[in-house]
C-alpha cells in the first residue's frame, strides 16, 4: 500500500500567537483545577474519537499511556457503557462528553439527565471544569482537523 505524504494546511508555528496562548492558558487552567489527569485524558480521547480527529487521538493516547493509563481502558473507550473498568464517575463524565460533543443530536431532556448523573459524583465547580475540558478538546479537534495536523506525527 502506498503511503500518502500529507502536509498540514496551517502548522503550529503559523497559528497566531494570541490564539495559541489563549488555548494554552485554558489547558494550564485545566491541569491546575483539581480534576485528575486520568479523567481529563478520558474526555480528550472520547471526544476525539467522536470527532474523528486522528491527530488528537494519537496525542492523547500517547500522553495517557505515558501518565499510566492502561491500553485496555483506552481500547474499550468506545464501549465504555458496558465496560467494568471505568468508575461510575468516569461513566457519568463520558456520558456528558458524548452529549456535549454531539449536542445537536440531543434534546434538553438528555442534557438534563447527563447533568443530573454528574451531580452524584461531582461538585458544581468540578462539573463546570469538566464542561470546560469537553469544550476545550472539541475546540482543539476542530483546529487540528481544519489545519490538517497529521495523525501519528505527535511526539510527547
Amino acid at each position: 500500500m502506498d503511503v500518502i505524504e500529507k502536509k498540514p494546511r496551517i502548522t503550529f508555528n503559523e497559528i497566531p500567537a494570541g490564539m495559541y496562548a489563549a488555548m494554552r492558558n485554558t489547558e494550564n487552567y485545566l491541569h491546575e483545577c483539581g480534576l485528575s489527569g486520568t479523567l481529563i485524558h478520558l474526555i480528550k480521547v472520547r471526544s476525539s474519537q467522536i470527532n474523528k480527529c486522528g491527530f488528537c487521538l494519537d496525542m492523547h493516547h500517547k500522553d495517557s499511556i505515558k501518565e499510566g493509563e492502561t491500553f485496555q481502558r483506552l481500547y474499550l473507550l468506545p464501549a465504555w457503557e458496558e465496560s467494568p473498568c471505568y468508575t461510575e464517575a468516569e461513566k457519568a463524565t463520558l456520558h456528558l462528553t458524548e452529549v456535549l460533543t454531539q449536542i445537536s443530536e440531543y434534546d434538553s431532556y438528555a442534557i438534563d439527565e447527563a447533568y443530573q448523573r454528574m451531580t452524584d459524583h461531582f461538585s458544581k465547580e468540578e462539573i463546570a471544569n469538566i464542561v470546560l475540558a469537553i469544550c476545550q478538546i472539541n475546540s482543539w479537534n476542530r483546529i487540528a482537523i481544519t489545519f490538517g495536523n497529521i495523525p501519528g506525527s505527535y511526539k510527547n
